[in-house]
This record gives C-alpha cells, sequence and structure tokens, in this order.
C-alpha cells in the first residue's frame, strides 16, 4: 500500500498532537490537581423532604450580605422561582433535581450547572450591581421545558 509522503507527514503530525494533549492533560490532572468537580452532597430525590436542607428551599442568610440559596428543580418548575438579596451580597447556590437532568444558568454571571437528580451542584456569585438576573434551565426537560425559569432580584 502506498501513502503519499505529504500524507504521511500529516499522520504523523495528528499523530504527535494527541500525544502532547494527552501528556499535557496527565500533567495538569497529577501536577496542578485539576480534577473533575464532583458533588458536593448526594441525597434521596424521592425522599427531599426528609433532606433537612431541601425539604423548604429557599434562601437563608448565614452571615451579613451573605447567604445559601437551595433550589429544587423539577418537572417543568423550580421551587423556589424567586429570590431577593441586596446588592453586594455573596449567594451560594445549592440546586437538586427531584426528577430528570436539569441546568441551571444564571444570566450574566458565569453560573452554569448541570443538576443530576440525587447529586447537589453549588456555585457562589456575590451581585454586585442591582437588576433581576433570570436563571434557566438548560437541559431539556420535557415539553414545557421553556416554563422552566426563575430570577434573582438585587435590591439597593
Amino acid at each position: 500500500m502506498h501513502i503519499d509522503p505529504y500524507e504521511r507527514t500529516w499522520i504523523l503530525v495528528s499523530i504527535l498532537m494527541l500525544i502532547v494533549f494527552f501528556g499535557a492533560i496527565t500533567v495538569a490532572g497529577l501536577s496542578f490537581g485539576v480534577r473533575v468537580p464532583d458533588p458536593v452532597a448526594r441525597v434521596d430525590p424521592n425522599n427531599l423532604e426528609a433532606s433537612g436542607t431541601f425539604a423548604e428551599p429557599g434562601l437563608k442568610e448565614v452571615a451579613p450580605k451573605r447567604y445559601e440559596a437551595y433550589i429544587v428543580a423539577q418537572t417543568w418548575s423550580f421551587n423556589p422561582r424567586e429570590i431577593t438579596v441586596p446588592v453586594g451580597s455573596i449567594v451560594k447556590f445549592y440546586v437538586t433535581s427531584r426528577d430528570v437532568q436539569h441546568g441551571f444558568k444564571l444570566q450574566n454571571t458565569n453560573v452554569n450547572m448541570q443538576i443530576v437528580p440525587g447529586q447537589v451542584s453549588s456555585l457562589a456569585v456575590k451581585f454586585d450591581e442591582p437588576g433581576e438576573y433570570s436563571f434557566i434551565c438548560t437541559e431539556y426537560c420535557g415539553i414545557a421545558h421553556a416554563t422552566m425559569y426563575g430570577k434573582v432580584v438585587v435590591v439597593p
């Protein structure tokens, strides 16, 4: 079988690039502590009422201008659908799903999580500007997926 020299060169360059990329991922994982994010906790999606924190989802103040928001994603809705915090607050979101996989994207921030039943995903954000920040489901979850949204209201 004849392989053109130009083709052979590109095959070798491609193999070399794969080796370099694999090496970079290995070094990042072993040397720099880069890890795939784990869920912060696990809960029984069929019995969230007994989980304590998700029995009554909502906003809890843990210190001045520091809040924890416990949100349950379920068939075509978030519970609670609206959260109000003062400007300058840091809110740590804890989100889980009751039924199927959902997404949680807080518009105009870097908060974007995949929500899996039985797992609790968490991210924190500081709200420096007053206004309304919508959150939406980013994973298709059924016929009324487009109705799955909520908002964080930041007041002065």
